[in-house]
């Protein structure tokens, strides 16, 4: 996979770059895993809008992924490697043994006729989901789960990883893709390997009607603003705003706005840069 830079035959091709979908097998989903999604464009059930900045957007179907890999001890086979616009990552079909369909979150070098196995007789190898307690120390990882049986939570994006460091006890030690260090129960599964379409971070849209194409309205800077909208608005001619913070006078650019008092905190062995 690679991304693709564009000749400027328009004013949006001249700085779009977008990856390439060479990954992509074939541009038809699997019509038994895909459910109907309604959209809020930000209103509430008065039809009152609740959060700015949303609304239009493409219509997409939600594909149901399998997060929690609980088909243990059978054999499934990639039948394809496809595009999920709910996601930044690619996601692949897995046909089971038992005739059981499922799409789960393709990682980087998975390909189509491989076959991929869940549980404690898994080897190490990538798309294969384990417990923690079987993954040998150093293994990269994704789709972690927090706690046992509840399906993969934590390193599910494009190009995300995780890295097993130690095991202590009846917890394994991991790093996080923020580079956060904590403790994770050795009876949550985890999938080998790390996550597809790492190029998705170089991206660039070229245009504003693509953010349009995604649901995004243009959003208002603060600075723009009167005082009595946002806390950084107002000022005789273009003044800076004061303190960068939000519309509810948070402040950003450093302020943690983590509980202290957070229970999963005792878990956490060394915070995120």
């Amino acid at each position: 996979m690679a991304v693709r830079k564009f000749n400027p035959v328009t004013p949006g091709q001249r700085h779009k770059v977008q990856v390439t979908f060479d990954d992509i097998t074939t541009g038809t989903p699997e019509k038994s895993l895909l459910v109907t999604q309604k959209r809020s464009g930000g209103r509430n059930s008065a039809g009152k809008m609740t959060v700015r900045y949303k609304g239009g957007g493409h219509k997409k179907k939600y594909r149901v992924i399998d997060f929690k890999r609980d088909n243990h001890g059978i054999p499934g086979k990639v039948t394809s490697v496809e595009y999920d616009p709910n996601r930044t990552a690619r996601i692949a079909l897995v046909v089971y043994a038992n005739g059981d369909k499922r799409y789960i979150v393709a990682p980087a070098g998975l390909t189509v006729g491989q076959e991929i196995l869940s549980g404690e007789k898994a080897a190490p190898e990538i798309g294969n989901a384990l417990f923690l307690k079987d993954i040998p120390l150093g293994t990269v990882i994704h789709n972690i789960e927090m706690n046992p049986g509840q399906g993969g939570k934590l390193a599910r994006s494009a190009g995300s990883y995780a890295q097993l460091n130690a095991k202590d006890g009846k917890y394994a030690i991991v790093k996080m893709p923020s580079g956060e260090t904590r403790m994770i129960l050795l009876t949550c599964l985890a999938t080998i390997g790390s996550v597809s379409n790492s190029e998705h971070s170089l991206q660039i849209s070229g245009k504003a009607g693509r953010s349009r194409w995604q649901g995004k309205r243009p959003r208002t800077r603060g600075v723009a603003m009167n005082p009595v909208d946002h806390p950084m608005g107002g000022g005789e001619g273009r003044q800076s705003g004061g303190h960068p913070r939000s519309r509810n006078g948070i402040p950003a650019k450093g302020f943690k706005t983590r509980s202290k008092k957070k229970a999963s905190n005792r878990y956490i062995i060394t915070k995120r840069k």
